[in-house]
């Protein structure tokens, strides 16, 4: 049984997320989607944990249902503290079996923060403390850094972050055994930096809205009749198994909005190269730019580019079926005319990830416009243009439709092959 699932999501009360973000919006949006296991997010919540404990049917001792989409129990917190008179932000994600595992946390978690506040509560404890409170809990439990290189609000992040897991978790480092790649990065980032050679790397869709559910999600490989998915899916990622972790799907990292350095206001965006030649100063306006996720990687990295570590799980990038639409159509993403035909392929011919990944061209081409399936199939061959987001704002990927145009990144995606 295959398994799409994007652990890591927010409710309808965390901040700037949309009022969709509810049960059966989420779940509804998943079908279409095809995302068979969701993570509940935002459990800490007493709002969002009274609603997950009504809707939410136990179908094991550690996996939840609704109207057919399993549910694990996941939220994300804002963990801000100072250590050695240096102030740090890291955001979190944690992995809890069950609804008294959870509620004996967010017990503790209130004497460092309000949890009424915001569906990822803004904490005053060090990340050390939380992964000792979390595993004197259960050690049925997961604690994975969050979109790892976020300039802000990470664990590699250039503003507020460490160098290395151990520098960041210290005496509890080892019960780290995974990170988040985050939008702004992909796997091949990460590989290279030998030091993640044994965590694994997860990616999820850091949804605020139903219709971003899956932009970024992993895959595994489940046998049927396992009903447990909580334990199993835990167990897979903290031993990095391979035979049953397939693949991850990501985003292109470019389009994430910290990939470049850059200073927005200015709308200068720049490599790391061009960041250096200017000494990380804007060149319009003398103000300090903000440094991007590429740039961190450089400075932390112990290998060459396109390095591929022999234990290495594969990925797939991937544009949203909407934005394919969107452009095949030259109608806007938000447009009703994109939203029928989204829901119309969604809905009468497959979910969105076989539309993206499995179905065949001839198979596509049966029902689909001809000018979105030639879009599905250039995406698929890695046929797009590169915009790097920076400094908040978001990047763009364009579908390269000129049949003669440079077949950009086709290397790359050839990767999969050799695993």
């Amino acid at each position: 049984m295959k398994i799409i699932a994007d652990l890591h999501i927010h409710s309808k009360y965390s901040r700037a997320t949309s009022k969709d973000m509810n049960v059966s919006d989420i779940v509804f949006w998943a079908k279409l989607k095809g995302i068979n296991l969701l993570g509940s997010g935002d459990f800490t919540h007493p709002g969002w944990f009274s609603e997950l404990k009504k809707y939410l049917r136990q179908i094991s001792d550690f996996t939840y249902e609704y109207n057919g989409v399993k549910f694990v129990l996941t939220t994300e917190v804002s963990n801000i503290f100072y250590r050695n008179g240096k102030n740090y932000r890291v955001h979190n994600i944690i992995f809890f079996p069950d609804f008294r595992s959870v509620e004996k946390f967010n017990n503790i978690l209130q004497n460092y923060g309000d949890l009424f506040s915001d569906g990822r509560p803004i904490v005053s404890l060090d990340c050390i403390d939380l992964v000792e409170i979390v595993n004197e809990i259960t050690e049925n439990s997961l604690v994975v850094p969050a979109h790892a290189w976020t300039p802000h609000f990470s664990i590699f992040g250039s503003n507020s972050g460490f160098d290395s897991i151990e520098e960041c978790f210290g005496k509890y480092s080892s019960y780290i055994k995974s990170i988040e790649t985050g939008l702004s990065s992909d796997p091949k980032m990460n590989w290279r930096l030998s030091k993640l050679d044994k965590i694994t790397l997860i990616s999820n869709s850091d949804a605020h809205s139903p219709q971003n559910l899956g932009r970024e999600a992993n895959v595994f490989e489940i046998e049927d009749d396992y009903e447990d998915l909580y334990t199993e899916i835990i167990k897979i990622i903290k031993n990095k198994d391979k035979k049953k972790f397939l693949y991850t799907i990501e985003f292109y990292p470019e389009e994430g909005k910290y990939h470049y350095d850059g200073h927005r206001i200015c709308n200068v965006c720049l490599s790391p190269k061009e960041t250096k030649k200017y000494k990380n100063i804007c060149p319009v306006c003398g103000k300090k730019l903000t440094i991007g996720v590429m740039n961190r990687v450089e400075s932390l990295a112990d290998r060459e580019e396109n390095f591929i570590p022999k234990n290495s799980i594969p990925y797939k990038n991937v544009i949203p079926l909407m934005e394919i639409i969107a452009e095949a159509l030259s109608t806007g993403k938000g447009t009703q005319k994109t939203l029928n035909e989204y829901n119309f392929i969604t809905t009468q011919v497959a979910a969105e990830f076989d539309i993206l990944l499995e179905l065949s061209e001839e198979e596509l081409k049966k029902k689909i416009n001809p000018k979105i399936v030639e879009g599905i199939i250039k995406v698929r061959n890695a046929e797009v243009e590169i915009f790097p987001g920076y400094d908040g704002e978001y990047g763009r990927i364009s579908i390269l439709w000129n049949k003669n145009a440079k077949e950009v990144f086709k290397q790359e995606n050839k990767q999969l092959e050799l695993f």
